[in-house]
């Protein structure tokens, strides 16, 4: 697996977690023994991934609702909801990833991660946030 995959998953991890326990990223990555086991490089692109979305959540949060009109963002299952906003924040901030990586990662992640239908219901949600916006 490699290192931006690695990073995509410890911030899921994270983000979940802070989502939760309501603890700040810092005190998170104190006691988290993935983050303390995982080389620099994948810490790095970890905490820009968190610390993005985090700053950025009500508006990834408004686009998630936006996309979502049939789904109460509280009733979005947690790891689905979590992957998204993680997704949203690289597509919308970061332009290094191109988005079709960017949602191939995030079918990935919750296959790995949420429910039989999460890689389905995340690869329509980021597809059709792609299609709206570039309508727009």
């Amino acid at each position: 697996m490699g290192a931006r995959r690695q990073a995509r998953e410890l911030a899921l991890q994270m983000l979940y977690q802070h989502e939760l326990s309501g603890e700040s990223a810092e005190s998170i990555k104190v006691d988290f023994e993935e983050w303390r086991k995982s080389p620099p490089v994948v810490q790095g692109f970890a905490a820009e991934l968190v610390d993005g979305t985090l700053a950025h959540l009500e508006e990834i949060d408004g686009e998630l609702g936006r996309q979502t009109t049939h789904w109460r963002l509280e009733r979005l299952a947690a790891v689905d909801r979590n992957i998204l906003r993680l997704s949203l924040f690289e597509l919308l901030y970061l332009d290094e990833t191109p988005p079709a990586v960017v949602i191939d990662e995030a079918i990935e992640i919750a296959k790995r991660f949420g429910s039989e239908d999460s890689g389905r219901f995340v690869n329509g949600v980021l597809d059709g946030f792609l299609k709206r916006r570039q309508g727009a």
